[in-house]
């Protein structure tokens, strides 16, 4: 897979690329994840990539020009089977959304910043808008960042154990039940007798129906 991310703040993304499970799925070849400076594709000697919105109001827009050249010619290189805007009104990622576009191969990555992006950038290229929440950030990139990270973790051969994935939260709309490890005792809170039983069915029985217990309560919404 190959993640392209548009951005006016690309530092702020390349960390969390080179640490643990996101450094080693680079690493091992199994995604690549390239940043693109919007100014690059800017005119003038400051490199002006916002301006003041038609209609008067508050805040700077994106401009649609220095967007509109990016994208172009990224995707004169390769096709994309999604260009996505991390946008507060786009559909809020899921763990569905995740799973389906973890077998794409190219996806585009379009960060807003200020108060977003002019709509004919919209009109003229993106195909997905996705949001992680309600809730406004300061720009598209640490949006990015979660959407990659929720991807990447899904792809072949990056966890150590693939089936962990298939055991998240979401996974089949139920949240997960309580995990506990060693000591089997700590300050008087022991482990379920039944997570000590070694009979696997019935272990599986108790967290299935702990996974429901905990949904129901939580986000009974999933259970609809």
């Amino acid at each position: 897979m190959r993640i392209d991310i548009i951005s006016v703040l690309p530092e702020l993304m390349e960390s969390p690329f080179q640490a643990s499970i996101l450094r080693r799925a680079v690493q091992k070849g199994l995604v690549e994840v390239h940043f693109h400076q919007l100014r690059d594709w800017s005119v003038g000697k400051h490199r002006q990539v916002d301006d003041e919105p038609y209609g008067g109001g508050a805040g700077m827009v994106m401009m649609v020009e220095p967007l509109d050249k990016c994208i172009t010619e990224l995707k004169s290189q390769r096709n994309y089977d999604e260009i996505i805007y991390l946008t507060p009104d786009g559909i809020t990622l899921s763990q569905k959304i995740a799973n389906t576009l973890s077998i794409k191969e190219n996806l585009l990555l379009v960060c807003g910043h200020y108060k977003g992006i002019d709509q004919r950038v919209r009109d003229l290229h993106i195909t997905m808008e996705i949001s992680i929440g309600d809730f406004v950030l300061t720009g598209g990139e640490l949006a990015a960042c979660v959407l990659a990270d929720s991807v990447i973790r899904l792809l072949p051969g990056v966890l150590n154990d693939e089936q962990s994935a298939l055991t998240d939260s979401f996974q089949d709309n139920l949240l997960s039940p309580p995990i506990y490890t060693r000591p089997e005792e700590y300050k008087g809170l022991k482990v379920p007798s039944i997570l000590l039983s070694g009979n696997t069915p019935k272990i599986e029985e108790w967290r299935h129906s702990e996974a429901l217990r905990i949904t129901e309560e939580r986000r009974p919404d999933l259970l609809d």
